[in-house]
């Protein structure tokens, strides 16, 4: 079927019309969200483009009349001084610690939820807690009711072992870095749990009592069925708990006060911006870890987008 002259032009002229209106259609489903597109660049992003303009700047808030623009040189110095290098390790070694010890327990406790016992719904609701306490909680309680010489539950189970005799250690004093990763494992530890156990019910039933009635062992399950399936919630816990711990202020801030060697990066910016009043350093120091965030952030968002892909191709 061929159409005339007319009928052609009528239906070119109609295709105009017809990308207009969707035009309209498209932007009519998303103009309720432009306010929470709007908020969201004033909230987060307006405050990163000072941020990053500022880390430019050589401004001490105690001299504001000497205010210059000082080019990469904060960012030389937060890479080059000794203080913000030692924190960057500690970040490190404190992020790389709690993100595989959580990620162990989790695994485990995963694994337990994940048979079928009397009492499993109280179990996992109790084991969730953690997570839900306020981290400026968490890391109080820590601090004062388990680590605390005097009146702590571990002294006080030490005594009770051991009695008078018993070594009472001031935990905080001698092992810092120790205490803020076991406040922080105890609390992310869930986290790891509920992804892991949301892999570990997302396997294929089927699958699985194949591999039983071929007479394989629970170990051999686990190490060639479940392993390799959990690889990619693995990934994600790994990327989604580094992401946080990194930032993480609360627990160091709160337990040791930066001192005896805990400090990380995100204490010693508190702590170049409001107790040395380098507001250029502290920018400029603040702007490696968005960017450090990011680059993790990145890495998650393509697990999580896999995880889709491989749920809906199933």
């Amino acid at each position: 079927m061929t159409l005339t002259s007319p009928a052609r032009a009528a239906a070119v002229s109609g295709r105009p019309a017809a990308r207009r209106s969707n035009r309209m259609r498209a932007w009519a489903t998303r103009a309720p969200l432009l306010p929470a597109l709007v908020f969201m660049i004033v909230v987060t992003q307006l405050p990163f483009v000072a941020t990053l303009v500022i880390s430019f700047l050589d401004w001490n808030a105690l001299y504001p009349d000497r205010r210059r623009f000082a080019g990469f040189a904060n960012y030389g110095k937060v890479l080059s001084d000794a203080d913000l290098r030692s924190s960057v390790w500690t970040t490190i070694l404190l992020t790389v610690t709690v993100v595989l010890v959580s990620l162990l327990l989790g695994l485990l406790l995963a694994l337990l939820l994940d048979r079928r016992f009397r009492g499993r719904a109280a179990v996992r609701t109790m084991l969730i807690a953690p997570f839900l306490l306020v981290p400026v909680a968490a890391a109080l309680m820590w601090k004062h009711l388990l680590f605390n010489p005097e009146y702590g539950l571990f002294n006080g189970i030490l005594h009770a072992i051991g009695g008078d005799g018993a070594v009472q250690p001031d935990w905080i004093s001698e092992m810092p870095l120790m205490a803020v990763e076991a406040a922080l494992v105890w609390q992310w530890t869930p986290f790891m749990m509920l992804i892991l156990l949301a892999g570990l019910q997302s396997r294929d039933s089927q699958l699985l009592e194949a591999a039983r009635m071929d007479g394989a062992s629970d170990w051999q399950v686990f190490v060639h069925i479940t392993l390799p399936h959990l690889r990619r919630y693995l990934e994600l816990g790994v990327l989604l708990g580094s992401i946080y711990i990194v930032q993480n202020f609360d627990a160091v801030f709160t337990i040791t006060s930066g001192g005896l060697g805990t400090a990380n990066l995100p204490y010693t910016i508190y702590q170049t911006f409001y107790q040395a009043h380098e507001n250029g350093l502290a920018s400029a120091a603040g702007v490696i870890v968005v960017i450090g965030s990011i680059i993790l952030a990145t890495f998650a968002l393509r697990v999580v987008s896999s995880l889709f892909r491989e749920e809906v191709s199933r």
